[in-house]
């Protein structure tokens, strides 16, 4: 039997999948990437693997004229959702699902940056979200999207209604990072946006220290997540 295939999009080089990587390839994927810079990109068919991952990024969806690709992923990616093929989408990713699936994603009022639980909903307590009630995980956009048709709401935080989405078994989108707590690369996005821990009321030095105090549970209770999640697509 061929090996099962994995393709993480990634759509700024310090955004990856971090500690998600563990549970796909435990459960059997070869991992592939590629950058949204990348010139086979324009041409790739989103279909072809048998589980697409899409990161995050400090895009909006709506940047289409500035960032030209994102119309293309967009295309792509509503002909994969289209034919059920297994996809997760974190933070960025997660608003691309929405829109291609006919949201609107626009700048919401407020960022949310720091670590905080999510409100996982009563009758998804026994989702693979499960492992994240309670947990503090972070958080770190300020784009929103209206809900899509045809899927199921899952979790909420106290500042965004919409935290997580799914549509059966094989489509999940995540507005949160609990793939971040152990990753060196949480270091570049304060330096990066600096300014959004501010506008979300935090400091720098708070932030790194909850880093370090939560960061570990945060990824064990995401890795446990998506080990979960992926046994269902089997």
């Amino acid at each position: 039997m061929p090996q099962k295939t994995a393709l993480i999009i990634r759509h700024v080089p310090y955004e990856g999948v971090a500690g998600y990587r563990e549970p796909i390839e435990a459960a059997g994927y070869r991992v592939d990437r590629i950058d949204v810079t990348d010139p086979r990109f324009a041409s790739l068919d989103l279909r072809s693997h048998d589980l697409l991952i899409m990161m995050g990024g400090p895009m909006g969806v709506y940047e289409q004229d500035r960032y030209p690709w994102i119309t293309c992923q967009l295309r792509r990616l509503a002909q994969r959702l289209e034919a059920e093929r297994p996809t997760l989408g974190v933070c960025f990713g997660a608003q691309m699902i929405a829109a291609a699936l006919g949201a609107d994603v626009y700048p919401g009022p407020v960022k949310e940056v720091g670590f905080h639980p999510i409100a996982v909903h009563e009758h998804a307590r026994a989702s693979p979200l499960r492992h994240l009630i309670d947990v503090p995980v972070l958080h770190w956009h300020g784009d929103t999207f209206t809900l899509p048709e045809g899927v199921d709401l899952i979790a909420s935080s106290h500042v965004y209604d919409h935290q997580a989405f799914r549509r059966g078994n094989t489509l999940l989108a995540v507005q949160f990072h609990a793939e971040m707590g152990l990753d060196e690369r949480f270091n570049a996005w304060i330096e990066e946006w600096p300014e959004s821990v501010v506008e979300a009321g935090g400091d720098e030095a708070a932030l790194r220290a909850a880093h370090d105090e939560l960061g570990p549970a945060a990824v064990a209770a995401g890795q446990a997540m998506i080990a979960e999640w992926l046994s269902g697509l089997q």
